[in-house]
């Protein structure tokens, strides 16, 4: 129960960050267009990478080691450290390539790259030790924070009259807070802060050299398209595309709460008894893996236009894309627990072979598909690159642990999912032949917590296990559902 309100908990604050990060995001497309609002999201997706290089899968490595109990405060002294040193290389090398980033960004941006990628490595490594230290929830709360004040101060200076600049100032004006938040509650929960010896750094760097494939994957995931399509198409299309993509991400938030909330509890179980010990969590992440995804699909695929047409006008173009982007996030969102199963187990060499497939495809795929097809090739090369890693991931799952796949409860999501879309098909259909509301943020809204509630619904009334899930983890009796 413990761990399901925890998630509860993480979930909510992420819900609340994404909606404010949508509400913002619209409110600038509007104001500014796509242009701007593609610059944006170039310019944080090379900063991804940079950071992958930042960091060197050494957060991951930081969760694991602290989550186990022995010298946290040593791990995390060696962890700062070798991230300061690595952030201070970076800095170096963007500010010799300031002009070549100028010239593919199409935008001065050096300057606030290196600011940006201060905080957000900063950010990584508070987030990791406050998952180290079983403190997701507080993690979670620092999540609409950090969106919410980046989204007021690029609001308040595009108001004032500034332009691209106003998103990367609120970029890091957001990370810094949680940050300074996030890193109060460290040090007030590390039992001390000493001076790392060399099997501390050894200890970090043994998993490290597995996990750091698994940051690639996890930017490759979000930017990779985004990057490519820089060299082959224009900004306000890649801005059209961060759209549709950060619907998508939006559906996914529930399955990065199951890993983050999952992942010391399966360490910590692992490493006292043995892998088999967590095979009943496992089975439980992949239950609710594609909780929120499966619907989400069918609302994509029905309400995609309206939702992009909220952007503007320019946007319901990206309909299809965002189709095939929910179903990329579905894949990942299955594929996001067996890896963090892999990872909790001390397996991180099996994460490692998978995360090699995975960039090499996505690589390979983004590259030929967007050359030939564009922006649909970038979601195609996207959703086929991170199946074939699911694929793989459940395989070496499978080979250490005995699990029952729990096909049973995702086949009832998915009833749950078509009856909903058949009753918002109808309705939608009744909308258009009569006119009844006409506004289109309006009817997006209703049929969305219509959809929701019908598919929750059934799902209560066709799923024991979900029944007993919810009577479990609210806080108040529910005699429909304790039943």
């Amino acid at each position: 129960m413990k761990l399901g309100q925890t998630s509860i908990i993480d979930f909510v604050s992420n819900f609340v960050s994404s909606v404010l990060g949508f509400v913002a995001t619209v409110y600038i497309a509007r104001i500014l267009g796509p242009e701007p609002l593609g610059i944006y999201q170039v310019t944080i997706g090379l900063v991804s990478w940079l950071a992958i290089f930042g960091e060197v899968g050494l957060s991951r490595a930081i969760s694991k080691r602290v989550s186990e109990g022995s010298d946290p405060g040593k791990y995390a002294a060696a962890g700062v450290t070798v991230i300061g040193l690595l952030f201070a290389v970076l800095a170096v090398g963007v500010f010799f390539f300031r002009e070549e980033v100028a010239a593919y960004v199409e935008f001065p941006a050096s300057g606030y790259m290196i600011l940006i990628l201060l905080v957000v490595l900063l950010d990584s490594l508070v987030s990791s030790l406050l998952i180290g230290l079983k403190l997701v929830h507080i993690n979670g709360l620092t999540v609409p924070i950090k969106t919410g004040s980046r989204a007021v101060v690029q609001i308040g200076l595009i108001v004032a009259g500034a332009s691209t600049a106003a998103l990367f100032i609120g970029h890091i004006f957001g990370f810094t807070i949680v940050v300074v938040i996030g890193g109060y509650y460290v040090l007030r929960n590390l039992p001390s802060v000493a001076v790392p010896e060399r099997k501390h750094f050894e200890g970090l760097f043994d998993f490290a050299k597995y996990s750091w494939l698994g940051n690639l994957q996890s930017r490759m995931f979000s930017y990779t398209d985004v990057l490519v399509l820089g060299y082959f198409v224009s900004s306000g299309l890649i801005g059209i595309y961060a759209a549709a993509w950060n619907i998508g991400q939006f559906l996914i938030l529930f399955s990065g709460t199951l890993q983050s909330t999952l992942f010391p509890e399966m360490s910590k179980i692992s490493t006292k008894e043995d892998a088999q010990a967590v095979s009943r969590i496992v089975e439980q992440s992949l239950t609710f893996g594609g909780l929120f995804l499966i619907p989400g699909l069918f609302g994509g695929i029905l309400l995609g236009e309206r939702l992009l047409r909220i952007y503007g006008p320019e946007f319901p173009r990206g309909a299809f894309v965002l189709s095939v982007l929910i179903v990329a996030n579905l894949f990942m969102g299955y594929q996001t627990q067996l890896m963090n199963t892999l990872n909790a187990i001390d397996r991180p060499d099996l994460a490692f072979r998978v995360n090699v497939v995975f960039v090499v495809a996505n690589v390979t795929l983004n590259v030929v598909l967007i050359s030939l097809y564009g922006w649909v090739g970038a979601a195609v090369a996207t959703a086929s690159s991170i199946g074939l890693s699911l694929v793989l991931a459940y395989r070496h799952v499978n080979a250490i642990i005995e699990f029952d796949l729990p096909v049973g409860e995702i086949a009832r999501q998915w009833i749950a999912g078509i009856l909903m879309a058949g009753v918002v098909y109808g309705g939608l259909r009744i909308e258009e032949t009569y006119r009844l509301i006409g506004h289109n943020f309006a009817i997006v809204v209703l049929f969305v917590i219509v959809g929701a509630s019908i598919y929750f619904t059934i799902l209560l009334g066709i799923s024991t296990a979900f029944r007993k899930t919810v009577d479990r983890n609210v806080p108040v009796a529910l005699p429909f559902v304790s039943k």
